[in-house]
């Protein structure tokens, strides 16, 4: 009976001990492993849940102006003389070149003037030359005077000396003097006939200059019966027919110059700070609905509409091939559509722990999705949307919010508004 007792007592000192051991034992594994905040009875903390959205154009480039194409720059061409028309070249249409011969006006009448102004040129140029023949006579006979002169004043010298002697008679010196005399207005006449023919001689130049001027503007005349197209074009208007008399300063055809198209648009005074000298603007033609061409302000009007406050505004549209022709509906964008500017909304840059000039774009792995920072430069702000300038192209997605602060390289979890 005692050894039962004391087997009995062992046994529960045993038992006590044991249950001691144990209470210690979870007491330091609940000390050594603290629950996480957040943490509800040992589920991991959830990753961030945002809302992806996809870039789009600025949907403000769809305000467009309409207006019609035009020729760069329409000549008319117009006769110059009066006559009859031998011959028109071209249809409205066609396309000429530059130099290219359009019309030819009988040349027979203006053939006759150049002809008697070549005859009476001629004439007077001989005229010329017969008064410089004379003029080399009278120089000629100038130098016989001289020496004449120079030996009567010799004579003279010495038959007054042989006079003063009493050599001679005194009358002998006289007739040497007088011989003397006679000599020298016989240079002196000839000497006045020089400076007359001289004059002449000029006079007679001027006769051929003014000929010349005449002959000139006969043959320049006569060019006139042969028009050459001034620039390169299309034929846009004829208003002459082959066989017409023509009139001085008639129209014959008009040509336009496509290598360039111009669209004139009226623009509210408000739109003006829009629209700058160089801005690059979008054209869209109706008959070319898929494509889209750049432009370019080329000419701001100075004057504004006082009743309607418009604005005449001119683009100018590159068109090397020709393919754009005049007279086409033309709707222009008062931004380059061409150059998709992306707008979004501020708050997509306020996602992470610090804001700026940075936003967050998913990176998609497998069935991963974490998120990047990517910076971008901005543009205007405006309506709680601000212009992407660069860093985000058009339809790439981006972070639009996240239900807590974002740090790159972060994973997260993609909300049901989230565009695909």
């Amino acid at each position: 009976m005692l050894q039962c007792l004391k087997s009995s007592v062992s046994l529960g000192l045993f038992v006590g001990l044991s249950m001691l051991t144990v209470g210690c034992s979870l007491e330091k594994e609940s000390v050594a492993q603290p629950s996480r905040p957040g943490q509800g009875q040992g589920q991991a903390e959830k990753p961030p849940l945002v809302d992806v959205a996809i870039a789009a154009v600025d949907t403000n480039a769809a305000t467009s102006y309409t207006g019609t194409t035009l020729p760069l720059k329409t000549i008319t061409v117009r006769s110059r003389l009066e006559g009859q028309l031998l011959a028109l070249n071209g249809e409205v249409g066609d396309r000429i070149g530059q130099g290219a011969l359009l019309a030819v006006i009988e040349p027979d009448l203006l053939q006759t003037e150049v002809n008697e102004a070549a005859a009476e040129l001629a004439a007077r140029q001989f005229e010329v030359k017969e008064s410089e023949s004379e003029l080399a006579e009278i120089n000629a006979q100038i130098a016989e005077n001289q020496a004449a002169l120079k030996q009567a004043q010799a004579d003279a010298k010495r038959f007054q000396d042989l006079a003063d002697t009493g050599a001679i008679a005194e009358q002998q010196a006289e007739v040497a003097q007088t011989a003397e005399e006679t000599a020298a207005q016989v240079l002196k006449s000839s000497q006045a006939q020089l400076a007359t023919q001289s004059q002449a001689i000029a006079a007679a130049e001027k006769r051929v200059k003014a000929q010349q001027a005449i002959m000139a503007q006969t043959q320049e005349r006569l060019t006139y019966t042969q028009i050459f197209s001034p620039q390169s074009g299309v034929i846009f208007a004829k208003n002459a027919e082959t066989g017409d008399i023509l009139q001085s300063g008639q129209e014959l055809l008009e040509i336009g110059d496509l290598s360039a198209i111009k669209v004139e648009i009226q623009i509210s005074d408000r739109d003006l700070s829009e629209f700058k000298l160089g801005k690059l603007v979008s054209v869209q033609l109706d008959a070319f609905p898929d494509e889209i061409f750049p432009g370019e302000v080329t000419k701001i009007s100075p004057i504004a509409d006082a009743e309607a406050r418009l604005i005449p505004v001119e683009i100018t549209i590159p068109n090397p091939a020709g393919k754009i022709a005049a007279g086409l509906l033309a709707r222009v964008s008062k931004q380059n559509v061409l150059a998709q500017t992306v707008t979004i909304p501020v708050s997509a840059l306020e996602v992470g722990q610090t804001n700026g000039d940075v936003i967050f774009v998913p990176v998609i792995t497998g069935e991963t999705t974490k998120v990047q920072t990517r910076p971008v430069r901005l543009g205007k702000i405006e309506n709680g949307q601000v212009e992407i300038l660069s860093g985000l192209a058009p339809n790439e997605k981006y972070i639009l919010k996240g239900d807590r602060p974002l740090e790159t390289g972060e994973t997260v979890t993609l909300s049901l508004l989230s565009e695909p």
